[in-house]
């Protein structure tokens, strides 16, 4: 199993200590995955128990893997965030009491830059046959803001990716090398929007036809 130094870790909370967040989630995974997923960051599950992928959008996700034949063995798990980003709400109970809770919501951009190193030591260390970005999120943080999942998802891509090259830097530098990557939509977002279903079943397909192929190439 992969495991991030705990000097990284330290440097990511350091440097993310007056945001309102809390927890701290690890990447999880082999170092040689099949895959290597990026999505947004945890919740309040991951956040309690530090475990990437739990709940109802781990459950998804599962499904998806085992549609082209894997399991959580296979793949590193991680995210653009790595702690549960939260802002107060009102809840109404049943008995018609408001109380005060928290609710999970997107990671910002300065977020994302505090826990950058933790994610470019992921990418830079690990060896996987291929990237997919979960969402919106996870794929902005490698290929920009301008990066869509709603018209990228599915497609096979092959570039350079963003990373920090500084501690002290506020903008991305972009990689030497280039990464091939398949983005397709976050778990959780059938929850929201059910109609997205039959594109993310017909995206796993191809990400299963890739992995089919490189198998094959490598068979000959």
């Amino acid at each position: 199993m992969f495991r991030i130094p705990d000097e990284i870790a330290r440097i990511a909370l350091e440097r993310s200590k007056d945001f309102q967040v809390e927890g701290f989630v690890r990447g999880e995974g082999p170092k040689s995955p099949t895959l290597l997923l990026i999505g947004e960051a945890p919740g309040e599950h991951e956040g309690v128990h530090g475990v990437p992928f739990i709940g109802r959008a781990g459950d998804e996700l599962m499904k998806s893997l085992a549609s082209v034949g894997l399991t959580r063995d296979d793949v590193y798990m991680t995210s653009a965030f790595r702690s549960r980003p939260y802002k107060w709400g009102t809840k109404k109970e049943r008995d018609g009491t408001l109380t005060e809770r928290k609710y999970n919501r997107p990671p910002t951009q300065k977020e994302q830059l505090a826990h950058a190193p933790v994610l470019d030591y992921e990418v830079a260390n690990l060896t996987p046959k291929l990237i997919v970005t979960l969402g919106n999120i996870g794929l902005q943080r490698l290929l920009g803001k301008q990066a869509k999942v709603t018209l990228l998802h599915g497609q096979l891509i092959t570039q350079p990716i963003q990373y920090l090259k500084a501690l002290d830097d506020t903008q991305y530098s972009w990689t030497d090398e280039t990464y091939t990557i398949i983005p397709t939509f976050h778990p959780a977002s059938i929850f929201y929007r059910p109609s997205l279903r039959p594109n993310l079943e017909e995206d796993w397909m191809r990400i299963g036809e890739y992995l089919q192929k490189l198998t094959n190439n490598s068979i000959e």
